[in-house]
């Protein structure tokens, strides 16, 4: 990973994860927002705490799933690049 791995990601401002017991599923809320990530997006979602940096977040996935660090880092940065696309990332 590049030196990128040291940016620290979090949810941008106004932005909520949390389970939604109605729907079953984790929900990202936010103002006049709503998005429904997958399983995978989840499972990154749920390590962005404001101090783990990127490095961290890949590490601890490719840990989790027994797979290799570097197919890891590239699904993390193409997760991470859409949602900060669509402004539910912020770094």
């Amino acid at each position: 990973m590049s030196a990128d791995s040291a940016r620290i990601p979090r949810l941008a401002r106004g932005l909520k994860f949390r389970f939604d017991g109605v729907r079953g599923a984790w929900v990202l809320l936010g103002p006049e927002r709503l998005f429904l990530p997958d399983a995978a997006a989840v499972a990154v979602l749920q390590l962005i705490d404001g101090a783990r940096d990127l490095g961290g977040i890949v590490d601890a996935l490719a840990q989790q799933f027994d797979a290799p660090r570097a197919e890891i880092a590239a699904d993390v940065a193409a997760l991470l690049d859409d949602l900060t696309a669509r402004g539910a990332v912020a770094w």
